[in-house]
């Protein structure tokens, strides 16, 4: 019976996200509590990093959050994220960690909690979690207003910003606009309203919001939805995930929307787009993603289409970076070989899969049977232009 129980809880660690106590003595403002929620295949996959996502407010906020991450990333819309959720609703603890001045900057136990978050808070956890350089901060009214401060400095210590019904410091609809004009990294800046909401809040947010949309050729990436009907509290859970799908926009494997409205409607360059969606994770969110299987079939599927079978090659080489040993390189130059009329040496390519590793339905024998069919065909002539063969498009992901 203990062994039953032991495989038990050995399977359900590994499937599920795990929530972590913790606790900091600081400096300035004495322990502080916090729960750090690594995602499920964070103990299984020892060599991944995550990007971090902070809740101000964590002890109502983690849940939604948490609840979108787990369905976004099941389907593979959402990347996984370690979440550090900081308890701040014993007492006047959120509005004493969110003071500011009459000119509107953090003061008293405001400025030493953003000091906090930046000197003890990350370091600590980025000691003990395996944590990438892209950090996203939310809060709801009191401290979302108060996520705007990192936003004053040069450097901001968060790369995303998830405001939430925000109260307003003096102005701050002013200064955030002014900030983001000058910012230089990519920052991503989420705003959310309920229609149903406190005047104030809403006349400071939609004043943000002109400010922001007057900026000239922004560097940033900002999205400001207003909620039909929504309360100060219901305006939280529409908002969740149209904020992490804004950020992590361009995240998800190739659809069928993107391939009939952006891939197919290319003159040139199909297997560039495939290289150009992954090379903007990394550079633009930290994420270091293996090119998904599907979004070669995506592409290969736009190539074929346009007859662009130049660009077979280019495929066949990332392909090759990305998952060498496999059969899919070969297949991508065998396929260029084929398509333009060299049939001997695609027969060659094709053969060489006998000694690759299959991948998906990229089998040998698949591979094989492509050789036999081409023997004893003759090379085309230089000039002939290859036939069109049918391919199928790509068709939306299922589990």
């Amino acid at each position: 019976m203990k062994k039953i129980l032991l495989l038990i809880l050995l399977a359900t660690t590994s499937i599920f996200a795990q929530r972590t106590p913790e606790s900091i003595q600081t400096k300035k403002i004495g322990t502080r509590t916090f729960t750090v929620v690594t995602p499920p295949s964070y103990e299984s996959s020892p060599e991944k990093k995550y990007p971090t996502l902070v809740l101000l407010d964590g002890e109502y906020l983690l849940d939604p959050f948490e609840g979108i991450l787990k369905y976004g990333s099941y389907w593979d819309d959402l990347p996984e994220m370690i979440i550090i959720a900081i308890n701040q609703n014993n007492g006047e603890t959120r509005f004493l960690d969110s003071e500011y001045d009459e000119a509107g900057f953090p003061s008293g136990p405001g400025a030493n909690f953003f000091e906090f978050i930046g000197q003890e808070l990350y370091p600590f956890v980025e000691s003990k979690y395996r944590t990438l350089p892209f950090r996203v901060v939310a809060g709801h009214d009191t401290t979302a207003g108060f996520l705007n401060f990192y936003l004053y400095k040069d450097n901001p210590v968060f790369n995303a910003y998830i405001s939430l019904a925000p109260e307003m410091a003096p102005a701050m609809e002013t200064r955030v606009a002014e900030r983001l004009a000058k910012i230089t990294k990519p920052v991503f800046y989420y705003q959310a309203t309920g229609e149903s909401d406190l005047p104030e809040i809403n006349e400071k947010a939609a004043d943000l919001d002109a400010n922001i949309k007057a900026i000239p050729n922004p560097n940033f990436k900002y999205f400001n939805d207003t909620f039909k009907g929504a309360s100060h509290y219901s305006l939280v859970a529409k908002a969740i995930p149209n904020a992490l799908y804004f950020i992590f926009d361009g995240y998800q494997p190739i659809s069928m929307v993107e391939f009939k409205d952006k891939i197919l409607k290319l003159d040139a360059g199909y297997a560039d787009y495939l290289i150009k969606k992954y090379d903007d994770l990394n550079i633009k969110l930290g994420l270091q993603i293996k090119p998904r299987l599907s979004d070669f079939k995506a592409i290969e599927a736009a190539i074929m289409k346009n007859k662009a079978y130049d660009d077979f090659q280019i495929l066949s080489k990332y392909a090759e970076k990305h998952y060498p040993k496999t059969i899919l390189g070969t297949y991508h130059q065998a396929m260029y070989y084929e398509k333009t009329g060299n049939y001997k040496k695609a027969l060659k390519e094709y053969q060489k899969a006998y000694t690759q590793e299959e991948i998906r339905e990229l089998t040998k024998d698949y591979m094989l049977s492509k050789a036999e069919a081409l023997k004893g065909k003759e090379d085309k002539p230089t000039e002939e232009a290859p036939a069109e063969t049918p391919t199928e498009e790509p068709t939306e992901k299922t589990e």
